[in-house]
């Protein structure tokens, strides 16, 4: 197991109590230098963490709250004049940080949801004809409030495809709430959260789990579990090939957590529904049965054959180390 990446872990549940499994998810989307979504009702930890993390890893930090007045500028930044200098000076926007928080994204308009998306997906903006790069390194934790549909504008499919996964928080339970309580009558947690990494120390991280070897039977495993969400009778839109990469990037920081250097079935079995759910459209004859889009994944999951990575299990290198029995 990852010692330091572990030690962040630590940090960030002094703070987020009972939520270790949404925490290690995060995390491990970070590492795979992905943006997360979650989708939670408001006061539940979400800026929080968002804090937590930023301090543990050592990481620029902001937080943009996004009402429909909120404009693309915001975002991106925008050109003044300066009449002091004589001349025209970059504003920077939120975007300029290493993590930015932007809560409820669905409560804006549909041209600063597209500015925003433009950053996550290119690293970089545009503005009056000049480029500006994001810092290194970079990425977003969106949330969107799924209680309550009056005067938002929700992301559609080819936007929350950009997104690595969909979490969510959800409430704590009662002995969790009650500690929060006891935590919160003494002090504030997030003061006590140390800084764990550097920026340029999570870079290094981020390539040692992006090294994490694959063997073909996991590649094939990966493809099968999105080929089934395409041909599935409930499903009218499956998995883009995007959704495949995104789901091989997250099995392989779940291994590097494990403290493993090759992908398992179980790392892709783990993450495969947090990846796969906001990729999916349902046909509308779902809305009259029981089934959800997690019951769904869970159904595939359990049908599609899981391949015996004993056969074929890459070794530190990326080799083949010889079948097992």
């Amino acid at each position: 197991m990852n010692e330091r990446a572990m030690q962040i872990l630590n940090e960030v549940n002094k703070v987020i109590l009972g939520k270790k499994t949404v925490t290690r998810k995060v995390w491990m989307t970070i590492l795979s230098e992905g943006h997360i979504l979650l989708e939670d009702v408001p006061g539940v930890g979400k800026t929080t963490m968002a804090l937590a993390f930023s301090k543990a890893i050592g990481l620029d930090y902001k937080r943009l709250q996004f009402t429909p007045d909120v404009m693309p500028s915001d975002v991106t930044g925008f050109y003044y004049y300066n009449k002091e200098k004589g001349e025209f000076v970059y504003r920077r926007g939120a975007a300029m940080t290493n993590l930015l928080l932007a809560d409820e994204i669905n409560r804006t308009s549909s041209r600063t949801q597209s500015a925003l998306l433009e950053v996550m997906e290119e690293r970089q903006m545009t503005v009056d004809g000049v480029t500006h790069r994001v810092p290194e390194p970079f990425f977003v934790i969106a949330t969107q409030n799924p209680a309550g549909s009056s005067g938002t504008q929700m992301l559609p499919e080819s936007q929350l495809d950009r997104f690595m996964v969909l979490l969510s928080l959800g409430y704590p339970s009662e002995e969790d709430e009650v500690a929060l309580l006891k935590d919160r009558g003494t002090g504030n947690p997030l003061h006590e959260v140390k800084k764990i990494l550097s920026a340029e120390e999570l870079l290094e991280m981020q390539k040692e789990a992006a090294g994490v070897s694959v063997s073909p039977l996991i590649y094939h495993y990966i493809a099968k579990l999105a080929s089934a969400t395409r041909n599935h009778e409930l499903i009218r839109l499956g998995v883009s090939p995007r959704g495949s990469l995104a789901l091989c990037r997250m099995a392989k920081a779940s291994a590097y957590l494990e403290g493993r250097d090759y992908v398992v079935p179980e790392d892709v079995q783990d993450v495969m529904p947090d990846v796969f759910r906001h990729r999916l459209i349902l046909k509308s004859r779902v809305r009259l049965s029981s089934d959800t889009t997690d019951s769904i994944l869970n159904e595939i999951i359990c049908t599609v054959p899981v391949p015996d990575h004993r056969k074929e299990r890459p070794s530190r290198h990326g080799t083949r180390s010889g079948k097992e029995g």
